[in-house]
């Protein structure tokens, strides 16, 4: 069982954290592409390059399955990818559905928070179309804990003054729901339970997404290995700083869980 998974920086690891509790016998390959991070700010044509190129090493390499662990790149590319490669491709997808239906029992309001590119995207204001959610869901750009995490910032005075500056203008208790749309954002977990109530309630669409993958995988007939390996797939040859080990973050993570 050989699986890939792509995302701009490290917030894929809250997703592959995930897929080694459901599938912990597979061979994996995490392909980060920092040299481009972070993707929110980049232009669509350009996210869409990115993404292809790690397709292409994901494609060289014999897959049996891709996530794209990345709303940004997911929203962006990952329509047309399905019908270039033959390999299941995947995605993310931010989890408004079920953030909504809780809300609406609740009689609360539900916030993304995303990368600004992911919330411009048609296929986000379609989903929430779909769910005749407009009136009860609103929206905030947080893409700047894209660049926190790539500095390995997570829990500091100055990730959490970004954060107090940014929730000022809201009042936090009529928000029943928070869907964390970015996988970055699981990371700082810690930080952003503190800016709501103790009764709000966080959504990200990992579990959801991992499940497909175990259901597409079974289906193909894809065996299990018999051990789990990663590896690491860096597109600038390092980290910054450069003793960063990816494992170790992914352990905290999963510890975290």
């Amino acid at each position: 069982m050989k699986i890939g998974f792509f995302d701009s920086g490290i917030g894929g690891l809250t997703v592959l954290g995930h897929a080694l509790k459901i599938l912990p016998f597979a061979d994996y390959t995490y392909y980060a592409d920092i040299e481009h991070l972070p993707y929110g700010e980049k232009t669509k044509s350009e996210v869409k390059q990115y993404v292809q190129n790690g397709m292409d090493y994901m494609d060289k390499i014999n897959v049996d399955a891709v996530v794209i662990a990345c709303n940004t790149a997911t929203s962006v590319a990952v329509g047309k990818l399905r019908k270039k490669y033959s390999f299941p491709i995947i995605g993310m997808e931010p989890a408004v559905k079920p953030a909504v239906a809780y809300c609406k029992e609740k009689g609360k309001k539900v916030l993304v928070l995303a990368t600004s590119l992911t919330l411009r995207e048609e296929k986000f204001h379609q989903l929430i179309h779909r769910l005749d959610a407009t009136d009860m869901v609103d929206t905030m750009a947080l893409g700047r804990l894209v660049d926190f995490a790539k500095q390995f910032e997570f829990d500091t005075s100055a990730v959490y003054q970004y954060l107090q500056k940014e929730f000022t203008p809201l009042t936090i208790a009529d928000y029943g729901a928070v869907v964390l749309g970015c996988t970055h954002f699981p990371l700082f977990n810690k930080a952003l339970q503190k800016s709501f109530t103790t009764e709000t309630v966080f959504f990200n669409g990992t579990v959801g997404t991992i499940n497909h993958l175990a259901d597409i995988l079974n289906k193909k007939g894809v065996v299990p290995s018999t051990d789990d390996k990663i590896k690491f797939v860096i597109t600038n040859g390092k980290l910054p700083p450069s003793d960063v080990d990816y494992k170790k973050i992914l352990q905290t993570y999963l510890h975290s869980i």
